[in-house]
């Protein structure tokens, strides 16, 4: 399990190399749920998302020989960009492998560091190449599965918790479950009577099925929500959500999209589904709480372009 003091380390590392984003309460969304809530800007974070803290983590850990033989990532987008942006600031040769179905704009990005960049069909045939890259002699940046890589997000958990008010209950996004696995573990170190509750996409559940099954299985992403969309989390991440998170909600694309459309409008934040999907969630907890809920969300990232929501939207036939 990480520590408080692993993530904490990991903080004092890459502290030069990344923001620390606003912590701010929001009238706009307090009023749109009913009770006070306090949003975690990772969204204004370098590359757009929490995934550079983790990104940043894993690179200033590598040895000489890590470094020199160059690092492959897998990404539905954030943590691609992520990688490609800081191992390009870091002077490291980086290799990411991307789902055709990732936005445009992610994979634009990467293209435009000057990492090797390599799309397949899918999710699974993306974690499955960059396995096979690492047989062959790539060092493996993993986009959850690397106790550096978590302990790297867990510092946005020391980050809220030390400058939020009063919270009873904070809504983390899942996909592999890196974020919320460094989430926890920070809070419940420095926040112990907060509840921290994750939030997937219908089609991107890795982390509920492996909460039903006792542990990861194998799981085919069809999620619109392709930055949430891992064929399985780890035995690791698995662990800290088992042992750490109250519940993992379910909610449907559409409602993700939504979430993001109600972002924008009421709390003047642009962000893409991943972190849209936190507001049908908030509300599920809000009315499980009741009236003493103080919430804060992790607003995670938002790499999303006006098109791509406005698409999403049509889509679901969203007003």
């Amino acid at each position: 399990m990480i520590g408080i003091s692993d993530v904490r380390a990991a903080g004092q590392r890459i502290a030069p190399h990344i923001v620390r984003t606003p912590t701010v309460e929001s009238p706009g969304l307090g009023e749109l749920l009913g009770v006070p809530v306090t949003t975690k800007l990772e969204l204004l974070q370098r590359t757009g998302s929490f995934k550079a803290r983790g990104a940043t983590a894993r690179l200033l850990a590598l040895d000489e020989a890590e470094r020199a033989a160059g690092v492959v990532a897998v990404s539905g987008g954030n943590h691609g960009i992520a990688l490609a942006v800081m191992a390009a600031a870091l002077q490291v040769k980086a290799t990411v492998v991307m789902p055709r179905a990732a936005p445009a704009r992610s994979i634009g990005i990467v293209e435009s560091t000057g990492a090797t960049l390599r799309l397949t069909d899918g999710m699974g045939e993306a974690f499955a190449l960059t396995e096979r890259l690492r047989d062959e002699g790539l060092t493996l940046v993993h986009p959850f599965a690397d106790p550096d890589v978590i302990a790297g997000q867990g510092t946005v958990g020391v980050e809220l918790a030390e400058d939020a008010g009063e919270l009873t209950d904070v809504v983390v996004s899942v996909g592999g479950g890196g974020l919320i696995a460094g989430v926890a573990a920070a809070l419940h170190a420095l926040r112990p009577g907060v509840r921290v509750w994750g939030v997937e996409t219908e089609g991107a559940e890795a982390m509920s099925r492996a909460l039903a099954a006792g542990g990861p299985v194998p799981v085919e992403p069809s999620s619109v929500v392709t930055t949430l969309s891992a064929p399985t989390v780890s035995p690791l991440t698995y662990e800290h959500v088992a042992a750490l998170v109250t519940e993992v909600l379910v909610v449907p694309d559409a409602a993700a999209v939504r979430g993001s459309l109600e972002l924008a409008e009421h709390a003047k934040v642009w962000t893409e589904p991943a972190a849209g999907c936190l507001l049908p969630a908030a509300r599920q907890i809000r009315e499980r709480v009741g009236d003493g809920a103080r919430l804060g969300l992790v607003v995670c990232g938002g790499n999303a372009t006006v098109t791509d929501i406005m698409g999403w939207a049509e889509r679901f036939g969203l007003r």
